[in-house]
């Protein structure tokens, strides 16, 4: 699936990943290849993020908004620490 994750003033990632989990405001997420669409809030924590490398990146951030669509996930943050 393909993941962009952006802040008002960049993109911070973009590219092809296999594995998502995040901070959701209603508990923790995990987004799969395939997942059903949803828009979600989320909150500070540790987004991690698996690729399709299998390389793990961690990003820290103080909350936004998560939308899966199509095997598509655009993730709206407010801050993020790399």
């Amino acid at each position: 699936m393909e993941l962009i994750i952006l802040t008002p003033g960049k993109t911070v990632f973009s590219g092809a990943v296999k594995a998502i989990n995040t901070p959701g405001t209603s508990g923790k997420l995990e987004i799969l290849e395939n997942h059903a669409p949803i828009v979600a809030s989320l909150k500070e924590g540790t987004i991690t993020v698996t690729t399709q490398e299998n390389k793990v990146v961690e990003f820290v951030t103080t909350g936004g908004f998560l939308e899966v669509l199509s095997n598509n996930v655009s993730i709206l943050l407010e801050t993020v620490e790399q």
